[in-house]
């Protein structure tokens, strides 16, 4: 209660004296002036910073205001144009201070548990992303009213105690401010309110605004109520007149569902969400004595918006009996308490034009799994026994034991402790833990809450109803930790009265359990350790006598019950007590005599004769310790601590029933008519025991600790949680019903998920071990230990063919579900957050099982890798320099809209394009904590969020402007959400396992797109443009390829066999469209023909003369799995949009391309060698490079415009082919063939719309063929004299190979999952038809996969497997009559010439074969054996073969790895010399030795290269295992002799490693960083080594002495990108040094320093901050940011990437300003400055090239590159330019003007134009 002085308000300015300025303080313009509207003397405050222009009450800030009063009044005036910020400083009853803060700064509400920011918007006209600014021309004054204490209670559930200190920052006027415990309406005048007699308090006359005569107050002047008392506004009142269009509101978080105010016409100040208080609760403090709280139960809270301005309250339907009331609503924690607010009706739904869901509320609480919460105690049978009430946490259940079902109590906002019903199951009463302790009274027929009322008590612990419900007692402990007793009468209640408390007592003895007797209502017995007593209720007093116990004084007393009567006419003398004890003592007491009657002793086990337990004597050994009991008429229940429910008779001689448990049991209650027995258990089970049947029922079953997550299983409609209580369990979701339970003791599981397809669950513990346990025999299946810390993820493939396992050390683990046991594919190290939660969505898979995304490597990033491969594609950062943010959870959406959703710290869900990583959508959340979970349903149309202890529901197909609902009841945070696999329900766990049900039917939910997924039609053919047509059956003329009837059809399957229709050939007129997808089977009609044709002799080729009807039937399509071989080609991931408009040369540019360095070692097949006439060619990228490896000359021939996967030489050597795959630059593969001599490309062809995997020419090369990848699965033959389709056939299952019989052009052979199949062309006119025989591999090999083959002497064909084997064929016959083991791995490669073969497999092995015998063999038939076949050589290459070319004699020949290297290969000297050579990974840096001899490299392989520049040839190799080389610096020719020169290199664990070139070793490692190195420098003379990592620190260390002396955490935060030193030569900078050197971070700023290392002195010369970038258009990359010194000019900064437009800024450091600006057409990924001339070369994510001359201010763009370019390096002399994207590197040759014209290029650049410039403006970086 407020202080009485400052009653009934308070001048705050008057009585603090501000104007002697004693008391408060100013601070900077603070001046007063005489203000015209008031026509008074206002205080102006105003400067450009808020921060340093403010009057601040008190003055000191150690002091305090101690103002009581609930209201503050300001008076205020904003200032146009420009913003202003009001702090005040608020104490809570805990002495705990809250900063709140009021800005039109602020752009959205922020919170913690110490401060409240909320934005002060001024609305106009222009959409809501565009309020937020300064004041408007016409603001007002302004009447603020802020309502402190409901600010604290909503948003931080604290209590208010007092205001502290108030601090008014420009820019505004300020009249004065008051306190007060009165809402005051400064509308009305004292005058008013007597002649009108309004309900409503008048405004003050010295607080009132002058208003001219016959005028109105809202004319002129605006109130701010915050939070509203208006409950009659709608939720988005827009006022529209022809006053000038501004309104001002305050949005805070949006969690209230509370309508705004609107106190204004000509201007609107909106808060939202708002608080409504009556007049008859604003002077009632939050802690006045109980009264009568009717109840809203928890339905959902509606918003709408990312921004979330309305809000409402939806109630659910009758069965969970929800009833609104007329009600103010706060919500506190996730819970929602609704106070009486007599005549007021508060509308369930917004009055404004809100899109809404359909149905709303969207979910439904269907059933609870869990039990107990706070105590398993409670638990108590309805009057007729059909039903059972007991509690889960916050939530109290009624579950009917015949039917299941459930229904809810709902309101409570922590666990409950206590329950109890009357006799007549018409009310229930409840009381929650959270102190103080609240007592709710619910109509139990009907769910509605009676009255909600505060007890006296800490908490309560026992609550018993008298058996007319007139009476309720409680039992607790207060503050003091005293125990309390506290009867109310509730007699009035249900006729709308309020609880009254009757009588309260404190009492110093225990009291464990409280009854009220059945036959008096003024009489009750409580007992507890040591005493049994008996009370007594007269006069409005309890009063209590003990028990004489005697000698068992010491007992334990833990529960008690009166005998029931047998009739409502016994006399209350003879109702007997009894009492239960921890030594299994059971006491009769005689309540009338106050004495003990008898005593009863239960043992656990009885004399050796006897079966069962019986009563003994009192010191007859141990006794059973009793926990409850409930006595019937004739028998009594017996809960005891061993497990045991026994029901004995009423004089205990012996037991007649007995029903054992999992666990100790709480609590014993006989239901009404005396047939069954409730229990409970310590361990959370419910079930009761049928005594007529003497059967067992569980009713529920429960964790006995929060659930840490879920999984659920499709076929079997199963459930998997995980527990704090070391179990793992399995539940059926349609019964909820556990049906397995996993227990460990020793280890916590933490994470868990079902396998795809086999009927087993994994799951990680704490210990870091993974185990898959089997759900049919209930046993361990395999146990894996790679991880060293917590698992804190762990899920599978939708496709069940890898799992993935992450744990707290920062490791990624990939597993192969192909079999049972599960092996580790790869361990990644490092990779994952280390300091990321345990909680299901830390990894998260994409619905086609292609991408995995995960949290890491650090808290702020969110990385995408492919899931076979774990390469990573895409790596985000969610931090921002204004808002230091870190990633929470991910999901992906729906692969159809490619969306990854990413929940942050900040309280945001952040929608992604899963391939750029450009943010889609932001969403804000409900409420102020990050959502631990995320769930999206498989049509995107809704999206759960686990937000602490709610859920949030939004309308994610809505992406405009997405409604969401947020739905309670949980009274823990929740720790998962899901949708169940039919995507009727939703789950969600935490402390119980919720099951909701979806309300939303199919047609009401809101889709993004009507696009209907493929292959979901029956019985439709897809015509040639994919429309649909009707299904026909009609006479037609044979052109599919038929396979021969030696594979007959199973049973059952309509005499269709699998093979027929594999094939499917099209001859369009145009011959250049593809067989319709999905595929479409063709089924013969049985007939005459059609039984002959399966009755052909094996071997045959299928062929059909005579027409007859056929029927077609379409099969729903799959999604296709890569197989599981090397050899089959898979595009590198690329994030990046090809540039358009790229003009071809036009003379006069200044770059030509000098040299390639790298082979692809990602293509197959992708290089030939012709010795005969010396053309070698090999692809890098979307080039193909044609060498001279004579002379090292190279041309390249450009034209490709994605990766290219394969090469093929015409026989002639007259053509090349060469073939890229499909992506966003090309919509089908397109397949290039070149002229060789003249090196153009003569014809473009495209038929395949995903990877080419294999190209082959007819021996005549008359014929080429195109064989598909697995997503194409397309066979397709091209004429060479027309460049026409012939045909295209449509493969049932991907091949890995083809090639054609050099001994006859009209045939063919494929390869792939355990068959050859042999194709024939047969030509008829101008008809070319394709006829197939497919053959099986011999059973001897197995299930191996045929992975490549090629032709021997004829009739031979030789073919590897996967499985390391050799098998031969002969293709006349159709039959193979040899195999050998020829390696350990999958054989990717064979050739073969005369009798020598060489295979090449993915173990790096090359083996040269001697195969003279194996025509001998063929002659032989079956019995040919492979002992004649044996090895001459063998080779390691440093990774797979993946291409070969020989001569003739197989003695030499060219061999590609996946290594990205090309060897030379002499069999006669058992040799292998490198030709070629690349990384196999993405370069991170090039750099250069001083005199320009050698250049450097590194890569993520962890490999440091040192090239000749000169040859561009590999000379030295440094190789680090397991860690990934990030940066790289060369010493400066300062450092000592040329022959000392050294190379730096940082490492991803932190490392640098120095190596001497001349010696090649490595001299020096040093670890000065804790995290992964990012940039790294030498000082100008060598001495010193500059190291800047990914958490932003920079190291300074000297390689002389191995130690690091001084570290700078400027820009701790944000990695370092780029660290440049360099030779301060001006003296004009103002600080005296020896070198000038600059760090960049990530979060866009650079820092300028002079040092003098020697000395170590170091001094900040500059620092320079910009905004963050703008998200990149074409790729969604996030751009870098980069800066260096100007090679002219010094004093000169060059950056790009820092700032909101792509342009390249130059920032004088003498100037202190931007000078200059230079706009770019897209955001640059590198940037790097000749020495030599003043040019510019920038790398775009585009993947081209500008070079600038930055003297004509003139541009050309160059193209090439396959990827992001994301480095550019001029060598030091400017005569070279080396760009990189990924592993490709191009060396370009910079020509000078003249030399530049007419020079022949290869290269495709865009005419040059003139940059735009730009001065400096505002004279510094913004």
């Amino acid at each position: 209660m407020a202080k009485v002085w400052q009653h009934p308000f308070l001048n705050v300015f008057r009585y603090f004296r501000v104007d002697e300025w004693k008391r408060s303080s100013k601070e900077g313009d603070v001046a007063v002036v005489m203000d015209k509207t008031l026509k008074s003397s206002v205080y102006r405050i105003r400067g450009s910073v808020s921060a340093s222009n403010y009057l601040q009450l008190p003055r000191n800030s150690t002091h305090s205001l101690g103002l009581t009063g609930r209201y503050l009044y300001v008076l205020f005036r904003p200032l146009p144009t420009k913003h202003f910020v009001i702090h005040l400083d608020v104490a809570t009853q805990d002495s705990q201070v809250i900063r709140v803060s009021f800005s039109s700064l602020f752009k959205e509400f922020k919170s913690s548990t110490t401060w409240l920011q909320f934005p002060f918007v001024f609305e106009t006209r222009t959409p809501r992303r565009d309020m937020a600014g300064v004041a408007p021309p016409g603001a007002r004054w302004t009447f603020l009213q802020l309502d402190l204490h409901d600010i604290l209670l909503v948003y931080l559930s604290q209590c208010y105690g007092h205001l502290k200190s108030v601090r008014l920052c420009a820019n505004l006027l300020v009249k004065n401010l008051y306190t007060s415990d009165l809402s005051f309406d400064p509308a009305v005048s004292v005058t008013d309110a007597q002649r009108t007699k309004l309900p409503i308090t008048p405004v003050p006359r010295e607080m009132a605004f002058p208003v001219p005569k016959g005028e109105s107050w809202q004319d002129h002047y605006i109130h701010i109520r915050f939070p509203s008392d208006s409950p009659q506004a709608p939720s988005e009142l827009v006022l529209k007149n022809s006053a000038p269009p501004a309104a001002v509101f305050l949005e805070p978080v949006p969690q209230l569902p509370s309508p705004l105010v609107a106190l204004s016409k000509p201007m609107q100040y909106r808060m939202f969400p708002v608080v409504q208080m009556s007049s008859s609760t604003t002077s009632c403090p939050a802690h006045c004595a109980p009264r009568v709280l009717p109840e809203v139960s928890l339905s959902c809270i509606h918003l709408e918006g990312s921004r979330l301005g309305g809000l409402s309250v939806c109630n659910q339907d009758s069965s969970a009996w929800v009833e609104a009331s007329d009600a103010h609503t706060v919500v506190s924690g996730s819970h929602m308490l609704t106070h009486k607010s007599p005549g007021v009706h508060m509308a369930l739904k917004d009055a404004g034009s809100h899109k809404h869901f359909l149905p709303d509320p969207v979910l439904r609480l269907k059933g609870i799994i869990g039990f107990g919460g706070h105590s398993t105690k409670w638990a108590l049978w309805t009057k007729d026994g059909a039903a059972v009430v007991y509690p889960c946490h916050a939530i109290i259940i009624v579950l009917h034991v015949s039917t299941g079902e459930q229904r809810f109590f709902l309101g409570h906002t922590d666990k409950v402790s206590a329950l109890a019903l009357d006799r007549d199951s018409l009310l229930l009463a409840s009381a929650q833990v959270q102190p103080p302790s609240v007592v709710r009274l619910w109509d139990f027929p009907t769910g509605r809450c009676l009255s909600l009322f505060r007890s006296p008590m800490y908490a309560v612990c026992s609550l018993s109803f008298s058996s007319s419900g007139a009476l309720l007692c409680g039992v607790g402990k207060d503050y003091q930790g005293r125990t309390v007793v506290v009867a109310w009468g509730t007699d009035q209640v249900s006729l709308g009265g309020e609880v009254v408390a009757l009588a309260k007592v404190h009492a110093d003895f225990d009291v464990q359990t409280f009854r009220i007797s059945l036959l008096d209502e003024t009489r009750m017995a409580s007992c507890g350790r040591g005493s049994i007593r008996l009370w007594r209720m007269r006069g409005g007093t309890l009063r209590s006598c003990p028990v004489d116990l005697g000698e068992h004084c010491g007992l334990e007393f833990s529960d008690l019950a009166f005998a029931q009567a047998p009739d409502s006419h016994q006399v209350p003398s003879i109702h007997t007590l009894y009492v239960c004890s921890r030594s299994g003592h059971i006491l009769e007491v005689d309540p009338q005599h106050m004495a003990v009657r008898c005593i009863h002793r239960l043992l656990p086990t009885g004399v050796p004769s006897d079966s069962l337990p019986r009563k003994q004597s009192f010191s007859a050994g141990p006794g059973i310790a009793i926990n409850s009991l409930s006595v019937s008429l004739t028998a009594c229940a017996v809960g005891s601590e061993d497990g045991y429910l026994r029901l004995w008779p009423l004089d205990f001689s012996s037991v007649l029933l007995e029903a054992e448990h999992e666990g100790p049991i709480s609590s014993v209650c006989i239901s009404p008519d005396g047939l069954r027995v409730l229990s409970t258990t310590s361990s959370s089970n419910l079930g009761f025991l049928d005594i007529p049947s003497r059967e067992y029922t569980v009713l529920a079953r429960s964790h006995m600790a929060p659930v840490l997550a879920l999984s659920t299983e499709q076929s079997r409609g199963q459930l998997a949680t995980v527990s704090l209580d070391h179990t793992v369990r399995i539940w059926d979701l349609a019964t909820l019903h556990q049906l397995y339970d996993f227990t460990s003791c020793d280890e916590a599981p933490c994470a868990v998920t079902f396998h795809p397809t086999w009927p087993a669950v994994f799951c990680g513990f704490k210990s870091g071990t993974i185990r898959a346990f089997s759900l049919e025999s209930a046993g361990v299946l395999v146990e894996h230990t790679c991880h060293r810390g917590a698992i804190i993820g762990l899920l599978g493939t939708p496709d069940g063919n890898f799992l993935f396992s992450s744990c707290s050390q920062g490791s990624l683990v990939q597993y192969s579900c192909a079999n049972s046991q599960c092996h580790v594919l790869r361990v990644a190290a490092n990779t994952v957050c280390q300091d990321a939660q345990p909680h299901p969505n830390t990894l998260a898979v994409s619905r086609d099982s292609r991408l995995l995304a995960f949290v890491g490597p650090s808290k702020c990033t969110v990385t995408v890798v492919d899931s076979a491969s774990l390469d990573e594609l895409l790596r985000v950062n969610v931090s921002t320099l204004d808002s230091p943010d870190s990633a929470v959870a991910i999901c992906f959406g729906p692969t159809s809209l490619g969306h990854l959703l990413v929940s942050t710290s900040s309280n945001k869900v952040m929608v992604l394009n899963a391939m750029s990583g450009r943010t889609i959508q932001e969403l804000s959340s409900a409420r102020p904590v990050a959502c631990a979970s995320l769930a999206l349903n498989k049509d995107a149309s809704f999206l759960l969020a686990a937000s602490g202890q709610a859920i949030e529901v939004w309308e994610y197909s809505t992406q405009s402007d997405p409604s969401c609902q947020v739905y309670i009841g949980h009274s823990e945070p929740v720790q998962a959400v899901a949708f169940t696999p039919d995507q009727q329900q939703v789950l969600s766990v935490g402390d119980a396992i919720f099951l909701w049900d979806v309300l939303a039917t199919p047609e009401s939910i809101p889709r993004a797109s009507p696009a209907h997924e493929a292959g979901q039609l029956e019985d439709t053919v897809s015509g040639a443009r994919g429309l649909p047509q009707q299904q026909v059956s009609m006479p037609c003329r044979v052109s599919t390829a038929q396979l021969d009837s030696h594979f007959r059809p199973p049973e059952g399957n309509d005499g269709t066999s699998e093979e027929e229709g594999c094939y499917e050939d099209s001859h369009s007129p145009t011959g250049l469209h593809k067989s319709p997808d999905p595929l479409v089977f063709v089924e013969k009609e049985p007939s005459g023909a059609g039984d002959m044709a399966r009755g052909a002799a094996s071997g045959s080729w299928q062929h059909q003369d005579q027409p007859s009807t056929w029927s077609t039937r379409k099969i729903k399509a799959q999604t296709p799995t890569r197989p599981d071989s090397y050899k089959h080609f898979t595009a590198r991931y690329k994030a990046f949009m090809l540039a358009k408009n790229i003009c071809p040369p036009t003379g006069g540019e200044q770059l030509r391309l000098k040299a390639v360095v790298g082979y692809s070692g990602n293509g197959r097949a992708n290089m030939v060698w012709r010795p005969d006439t010396g053309f070698f060619a090999y692809t890098c990228g979307r080039l193909v490079v044609v060498e001279d490896l004579h002379s090292g000359a190279q041309q390249h021939w450009l034209g490709h415009p994605e990766e290219i996967s394969t090469l093929a030489l015409s026989h002639n050597a007259q053509v090349l082919a060469s073939a890229s795959c499909c992506g966003r630059a090309a919509a089908l593969c397109q397949i290039r063939l070149w002229d060789v001599p003249g090196g153009l490309c003569q014809q473009l062809i495209s038929h395949h719309d995903s990877a080419v995997q294999a190209l082959a020419f007819s021996p005549d090369d008359t014929f080429l063929v195109t064989l598909g990848d697995y997503r194409d699965r397309t066979l397709a033959l091209w004429s060479m004299a027309t460049y026409e389709l012939l045909s295209s056939s449509r493969l049932l299952e991907p091949m890995h190979g083809v090639a054609f019989n050099p001994w006859d052009a009209d045939e063919l052979t494929c390869v792939g999952p355990g068959a050859v199949t042999f194709w024939l062309l047969q030509q008829r006119g101008a008809d070319i038809s394709l006829q197939v025989h497919r053959e099986p591999v011999p059973e001897e090999m197995g299930l191996a996969e045929l992975t490549s083959l090629c032709y021997g002497a004829a009739p031979l064909l030789y073919c590897g497997s996967s499985s390391g084997q050799v098998c031969v064929w002969d293709t006349g016959a159709g039959r193979c009559f040899l195999v050998w083991e020829a390696d350990d791995g999958e054989i990717g490669l064979l050739v073969c010439s005369g009798s020598r073969l060489v295979s090449g497999s993915n173990t790096r092995r090359l083996r040269l074969w001697a195969v003279g015998a194996v025509p001998e063999l063929w002659h032989k038939g079956s019995g040919a054996r492979s002992s004649s076949v044996f090895m001459e050589r063998e080779l390691t290459l440093d990774g797979a073969v993946v291409s070969a070319s020989f001569d003739s004699g197989m003695d030499m020949g060219v061999v590609g790895t996946t290594a990205g290297t090309l060897w030379y290969i002499s069999w006669a000297e058992g040799t292998s010399t490198r030709l070629i050579s690349g990384h196999r990974s993405k370069v991170n840096e090039v750099v250069f030795s001083p005199g320009e001899s050698y250049c450097a490299t590194c890569g993520e392989d962890g490999s440091v290269r040192v090239w000749s520049l000169a040859s561009m040839e590999l000379v030295i190799q440094f190789q680090v295992l397991n860690q990934s080389c990030l940066c790289l610096a060369w010493s400066p020719p300062s450092c000592g002799h040329p022959e000392q020169q050294q190379v730096v290199a940082g490492y991803s664990d932190g490392t640098l490693r120095i190596f001497s070139i001349s010696c090649t070793t490595m001299e020096l490692k040093m670890h000065p960083h804790r995290t992964a190195l990012t940039a790294i420098a030498f000082s100008t003379d060598g001495q010193t080594i500059l190291s800047g990592d990914k958490d932003g620190l920079v190291a300074v260390s000297r390689p002389s002495t191995g130690m690091t002396f001084r570290v700078l955490s400027d820009h701790q935060g944000a990695p370092i990108s780029t660290i440049q030193s360099t030779r301060k030569e001006y003296g004009d900078l103002g600080v005296e040094g020896e070198d000038l050197w600059l760090a960049v971070s990530e979060d866009q700023r650079v820092s300028v320093w002079v040092s003098n290392w020697p000395r170590n002195h170091c001094k900040l010369l500059d620092w320079l901050s910009f905004p963050a970038p703008a998200a990149l258009e074409t790729s969604g990359l996030p751009p870098p940011s980069l800066a260096t010194f100007c090679p002219w000019d010094l004093a000169l900064l060059v950056c790009v990437g820092l700032g909101t437009r792509e342009e390249v800024v130059f920032y004088s450091l003498r100037q202190k300003q931007v000078v200059e600006k230079i706009l770019l057409p897209f955001f640059a990924m590198s940037l790097s400055l000749s020495p030599g001339a003043h040019l510019m070369a920038v790398g775009f994510s585009e993947c081209t090239v500008s070079l600038v001359d930055c003297t004509s201010r003139t541009t050309q763009e160059f193209a090439g590159h396959d990827d992001v370019v994301h480095l550019c390096r001029f060598t030091p002399s400017g005569r070279l330019l080396f760009t990189v994207a990924h592993s490709e590197v191009l060396v370009w040759e910079v020509l000078s003007p003249s030399a530049a014209v007419d020079l022949p290029s290869q290269v495709s650049r865009k005419a040059a134009v003139p940059w735009n410039r730009e001065a400096s403006v505002d004279g510094g970086p913004r």
